[in-house]
């Protein structure tokens, strides 16, 4: 029977894999399925090794009932195309497309399949070609503007809030890379040498320390993980007891350090969310992007620093996207399998963010085609667009005014579902951007009742019957939607247009907790 047994290391098994899957799957996918207990390690002649028999049941049952699965809750008219279920999430997060996180944007590739010029069996017809205009009324962190630079079209976006804009503008700029590099090396040499910080610095490699010598001990990966897949540990129970175990240990060094965290009554979100020597490190980081001269360099800069912010506010690792309640002990992260600690620091995240920035804007400026594109602030609804991008951009105002827009690629929010400006509180705080969170179309607070739905329908209509100034005749507009309540056949009539056509994909790869299936659906929108 042992001759049987067939054994890859996990260079073998990423090659098995890929050529069973059809998409690569790298070595570190293998590494992650046995860290997280999916599939078991054994060590065979010195090395790292698994069983090839473990490793097609775990994709057999994974592929085999996914798609069929889906299409039986969801429907069958479900375009699994459309799913881009071939994708590594270096795909879907590709250049400056994760240069910030983002609730609620679609990945890159949904906007290619329809701006592109292929046709297949679903798409029978090319909508748009090289040097139209693309318009984009709820732009968000401007994923349609990048996609269209990259297929040779200009594209408008407008969004609401202010921070959209930011990013949506800080990711499509040109830049000077060397002086952008030469700015912020300068910041990180700064913040690293400045000793008014040493301190706080000792004290996270001291607890990184003994966390990990405990961690070792206590939660040796990936055996206690593949226990608790086997239902062999309480999971709750173990951590909470390890957790009163290493307390004590963390309450002496924060004496000892004399490490203030967070306080007493917040009167804003960095009150509430992040410890006193965190907001240090973060003001003083801020103050010395204020120095940058080149504007486009400092608001790249300050991105870089909101991005690291949210990194380094006081949750648990499994709460970054949603935040509950604030965490300044030491916790059980069930995310890694393991007792880990909030942030005490932002200089790690700060240098990791920026080398990474640096490298997205070099891809990213490699694939440009070189046309125009810029994100307007404001309500989509009422905006005069050729007047707003006259004060930005003149000479794309004036192509405007004469090509005007081919039609519009977007996704517009959902009801009740997202607060746009609260999700990036943290940097409204810090860079003192007027939030305008009451001329949000379908927002989290407004809730999803009868009269939140009449409100959102019209004013995704109103922000249609706005834009249709600025499109061409013929035009074909695309939005992204959940109709979860039936509101786009009222929509499309409400702003004088007609539904040539649907696309239902489902949508695989969700950042929230939720998992379980869910789809969306492409409405094709024509003039009446």
């Amino acid at each position: 029977m042992e001759e049987n047994i067939e054994y890859l290391t996990i260079k073998e098994a990423s090659l098995w894999a890929t050529n069973y899957l059809g998409k690569e799957i790298t070595a570190s996918n293998i590494s992650y399925l046995i860290q997280y207990g999916r599939i078991h390690k054994i060590g065979h002649n010195g090395s790292t090794q698994i069983l090839k028999s473990e490793l097609i049941k775990y994709y057999h049952s994974l592929n085999q009932s996914r798609e069929n699965a889906w299409k039986n809750k969801l429907g069958q008219d479900l375009n699994w195309k459309l799913s881009f279920d071939n994708l590594k999430e270096s795909d879907t997060t590709k250049h400056i497309h994760r240069l910030h996180p983002y609730k609620g944007k679609f990945i890159p590739q949904l906007a290619e399949y329809f701006l592109d010029d292929h046709i297949d069996e679903f798409k029978k017809e090319k909508y748009f070609n090289k040097n139209d205009i693309i318009l984009d009324p709820f732009c968000g962190s401007g994923t349609t503007l990048a996609q269209a630079d990259e297929l040779g079209m200009h594209a408008i976006g407008v969004d609401v809030s202010y921070f959209n804009s930011f990013i949506t503008n800080c990711k499509i700029n040109t830049y000077d890379v060397v002086s952008l590099e030469k700015n912020i090396n300068i910041i990180t040499e700064r913040l690293f040498e400045n000793h008014k910080f040493s301190k706080d610095i000792e004290f996270e490699q001291v607890l990184i320390e003994k966390l990990k010598k405990f961690n070792d001990k206590y939660f040796p990966a990936p055996k206690f993980k593949h226990k608790i897949k086997q239902n062999l540990i309480d999971e709750n129970k173990c951590g909470r007891k390890k957790e009163n175990l290493f307390l004590p240990v963390y309450k002496d060094l924060l004496m000892k350090y004399k490490i203030e965290l967070l306080k007493q009554n917040p009167k804003t979100f960095m009150d509430k969310w992040y410890f006193k020597n965190v907001t240090n490190e973060i003001n003083f980081v801020f103050e010395e992007i204020k120095k940058i001269k080149n504007s486009i360099n400092k608001n790249i800069s300050a991105l870089i620093l909101s991005r690291t912010m949210r990194s380094c506010r006081a949750t648990t690792h499994s709460d970054l996207a949603t935040l509950t309640e604030p965490v300044s002990e030491i916790y059980y992260c069930s995310k890694h399998g393991k007792i880990c600690k909030p942030v005490f620091s932002i200089m790690k995240w700060w240098k990791t963010y920026s080398k990474d920035t640096i490298k997205r804007i070099k891809e990213f400026e490699k694939l440009k085609a070189g046309t125009l594109h810029y994100c307007l602030p404001g309500d989509a609804r009422t905006i005069d667009i050729i007047s707003a991008l006259s004060k930005k951009q003149k000479s794309f105002a004036d192509i405007l005014n004469r090509q005007k827009n081919s039609g519009i690629f977007s996704s517009p929010p959902y009801v009740g579902l997202i607060d746009y400006h609260e999700q990036h509180a943290y940097a409204y705080d810090l860079l003192d951007f007027e939030r305008k969170d009451e001329l949000e179309i379908g927002s989290l607070f407004k809730g999803q009742g009868r009269e939140a739905q009449k409100s959102y329908a019209e004013g995704i209509s109103d922000v249609l019957n706005n834009c249709k100034k600025y499109l061409k005749e013929n035009y074909n507009v695309f939005l992204v939607a959940n109709d979860k309540y039936n509101l786009y056949s009222e929509i499309a009539q409400k702003a004088g247009m007609k539904i040539a056509n649907t696309f239902k994909r489902p949508v695989l790869n969700r950042t929230e907790k939720d998992k379980g299936a869910y789809s969306e659906i492409i409405f094709h929108l024509k003039e009446k």
